[in-house]
């Protein structure tokens, strides 16, 4: 058998098998790169190889803005900036029918775009909207459903720490320019969501919120600002040249920082449990990207990114099949891997098939693929945000799927626009000049 065909093998076998087994993504990665060098080389160029390749694909200075917007993110967590969003949000939308689905999306689209992070918002949103929501007579079930799937919107809304590693992954695709081409898909994935929920809402007969007088509404809106000129002063910045992303990213810290002892809710005692979760967090995401990296470097020597596209062309040339079969096999791939070693595995190999063959700029590439790997986040058996969701609402897993279907189906239908309609993506970043 050919030696290229046998460490294909070895690669998916090896990999399926340390995960059915129940070993760390990361390390699942790392060991079925290192069974797949092993087939390719002598033993001991094959460990010192790997080692390098991981240690070289962290000496990366845009990787810096990484464990920046992480602990920004951590400060946001704890820092009273969540209830402050949501009380605008509820001056924004709370007065229509099923107000406290719409004000859970709106409020998770900025604290999502504000953190970065959507595990951070799935907890911060989750943990004070479900009681509100229960309160109010909406099914637990429901509305751990909608915090779930819109806690996603974080990650396509700017700044977000995966448009980062896309970036890496891509060769040098303009983070700046990733960040403004997030914006209408976060917004169109929101106003899906909003629209399901809505639908939802009507059918049952759920209340609308709490009539909010103009004098609340401007206090609301006047305690929210502080939070939400993060998104000014770092995206600004960015697009305007002022600073790099990770220059920004250590901006939003010292910002957040500032804000949360602003409000109090933030002390010197709490500091030290924030800076060790900040550094948990890292630690796992650098090592996802290290061992990631090594195997895409690995599939690079065996030509399996060569082997896809001579494959998907062999089926067809057409460029809607060929991004409709992509966009069915990266919906596969995360339902079954995290989205950072999802995103730096299979972006070596789509990206340079869609960008020679199809002619598709590698920004809305980008923005294709986020959208399409936040719906592994939301399905098991690896989907964080699921796990985080559910615990936050204290209910099983298969007890918030079923509601989460229709949400599912309209995340998929903002996918397809997105897939074939660039200027959804491109429209900004072009006014910009990207």
């Amino acid at each position: 058998m050919d030696l290229d065909i046998i460490g294909i093998l070895v690669l998916i076998l090896s990999f399926l098998f340390f995960l059915v087994i129940g070993v760390p993504v990361a390390y699942s990665i790392g060991l079925s790169a290192m069974a797949t060098m092993l087939v390719s080389f002598d033993a001991m160029p094959a460990f010192s190889t790997l080692a390098q390749r991981m240690a070289t694909s962290l000496d990366s200075f845009s990787l810096l803005a990484i464990p920046f917007f992480i602990l920004a993110g951590q400060l946001m967590n704890s820092g009273g900036i969540a209830i402050r969003l949501i009380e605008f949000a509820k001056v924004l939308v709370g007065r229509l029918p099923g107000g406290l689905a719409f004000v859970n999306v709106t409020a998770n689209m900025l604290f999502g775009a504000i953190s970065g992070s959507a595990a951070a918002s799935a907890s911060a949103i989750g943990s004070i909207m479900g009681p509100q929501m229960k309160k109010e007579g909406y099914e637990e079930n429901f509305s751990a459903a909608i915090n779930i799937t819109s806690a996603t919107t974080g990650l396509v809304i700017p700044p977000s720490n995966i448009l980062i590693v896309y970036s890496l992954a891509s060769g040098g695709v303009s983070i700046a320019a990733l960040f403004l081409a997030g914006y209408l898909p976060g917004i169109l994935t929101g106003i899906a969501l909003m629209i399901v929920g809505g639908v939802y809402a009507y059918r049952k007969k759920y209340p609308v919120g709490q009539t909010v007088t103009f004098v609340q509404g401007i206090k609301k809106f006047l305690s929210a600002i502080p939070s939400l000129l993060m998104l000014l002063i770092v995206i600004g910045g960015i697009v305007a040249g002022l600073f790099t992303a990770t220059e920004a990213s250590a901006i939003a810290v010292v910002y957040c920082l500032v804000l949360a002892f602003l409000y109090g809710e933030v002390k010197l005692h709490n500091l030290p449990r924030i800076f060790v979760n900040t550094v948990k967090t890292t630690g796992i995401v650098m090592l996802l990207i290290a061992t990631s990296m090594g195997l895409s470097w690995v599939m690079s020597f065996e030509n399996i990114p060569q082997t896809v596209s001579d494959g998907l062309l062999s089926v067809s040339s057409n460029p809607i099949i060929i991004l409709l079969m992509i966009n069915f096999i990266l919906l596969f791939v995360g339902i079954f891997m995290d989205m950072t070693p999802a995103v730096l595995i299979f972006t070596p190999i789509f990206l340079p098939i869609v960008t020679t063959q199809l002619g598709i700029d590698p920004i809305h590439f980008g923005i294709i693929m986020i959208s399409n790997l936040c719906l592994g986040l939301c399905t098991p058996p690896v989907g964080a945000v699921l796990f985080i969701g559910c615990s936050v609402a204290k209910l099983k897993i298969q007890d918030v799927v079923k509601p989460m279907i229709p949400f599912f189906i309209a995340m998929i239908v903002v996918l397809l626009l997105i897939t074939y309609i660039p200027a959804i993506s491109l429209i900004v970043p072009r006014l910009f000049g990207f």
